[in-house]
Order: structure tokens, then sequence, then C-alpha cells
């Protein structure tokens, strides 16, 4: 049913411009769209809300490619996708630590502890890790789901998965924190 009243959206949208359908969908897909980012960029908010709008900007202009080969979430977690990625192309982003200082202060230090805790383990994966991670671990999508939206293959996914995870597990570890 979620599908259908995404397409029914989708095609009122593309067929008759209809804005208001497309402020459903945003308003349907706001809050993941933005965690997804709020996540690859560490926790840096007025970052997120940039990407999270340009994602959505690009998803209004070209929502006539949306063929329904996939769900409309996974369409638009690759336009996500592709936009952080972008980003990240555009700025250069290195993990040195005047970078990841500067990054934490970005994100703002108000942060309750768990938080930067969550965002410093996020930290240590790679680009790739971290968002195969957060896509199934915060976003709940399945693995064929993050292989549609990245390109990988499953295969590969489940490889940046089980890396990322152990990176994670002994990180967290390190931290004083229980893993089973």
């Amino acid at each position: 049913m979620k599908e259908l009243d995404d397409i029914s959206l989708v095609t009122q949208v593309a067929v008759f411009h209809n804005r208001k359908a497309f402020d459903k969908l945003v308003m349907k897909y706001q809050s993941p769209i933005r965690r997804f980012f709020l996540n690859q960029t560490l926790g840096d908010g007025p970052l997120s809300d940039d990407l999270a709008q340009e994602c959505f900007i690009k998803a209004y202009v070209n929502i006539t490619q949306f063929k329904g080969l996939s769900g409309f979430s996974t369409w638009l977690y690759r336009i996500a996708y592709n936009v952080y990625y972008d980003h990240v192309r555009r700025n250069k982003l290195t993990s040195d630590i005047d970078t990841v200082e500067v990054r934490r202060m970005n994100a703002g230090q108000s942060v309750i502890g768990e938080r930067i805790d969550i965002y410093g383990a996020l930290e240590i994966l790679s680009e790739t890790e971290r968002t195969c991670i957060t896509l199934q671990l915060m976003e709940g999508q399945p693995i064929d789901k993050i292989a549609d939206i990245t390109h990988f293959p499953q295969g590969t996914v489940k490889s940046h998965l089980s890396r990322g995870k152990q990176k994670l597990a002994i990180y967290l570890k390190q931290n004083g924190y229980e893993t089973k």
C-alpha cells in the first residue's frame, strides 16, 4: 500500500506538476533522509539540512526519471547517496585531527554524550562502510535495497557491513561498552 501511495504521488508530480503531492512526499521522507545525512556528516545539522534540501530539489527536478523499477524510497536514497558523495568530492574532506575537531565543533558540543560517542564510532568507518552501516542499522534498509542505492553488488555491501560492524564492536569495547 505504501508504494502505491508513493507511485500515485509521483505520478501527480510528474504528469500534473502537482507541488502539493510533492510536499506530501517530502513530509513522508524528510526525517529519514535528514537522519541519513546527519549520520554521514557525523552530526553536522546545518550541513545535513542543506544536503537534504539539495536531495529533494534534485528529486523534484528529476522526478520524471523515476521508472518504478525500485521503490520510491530506494530511488530517493540513491539521490541522497549521490548528493553526499558529490559533496565529499567537492570538499575533499580529510580525516586529519584538525578537520575532525572542526566538524565536531560545527555539530555542536551541546549534544549529549551518547550521541557524540555514536558519531565518534561512525567516524572510524570508511565512507562506504559508514553508508552501508547507516542504511542498514539506522535506516532499516535490507541488503538488496542498499545494493540498489549504492550500486554495489550485494556481496560488496555484505563485506562493508561486516568490516564496519567489526570496527564498531572494537571501538565500542575500547570505549567501555559491552558488546555481545
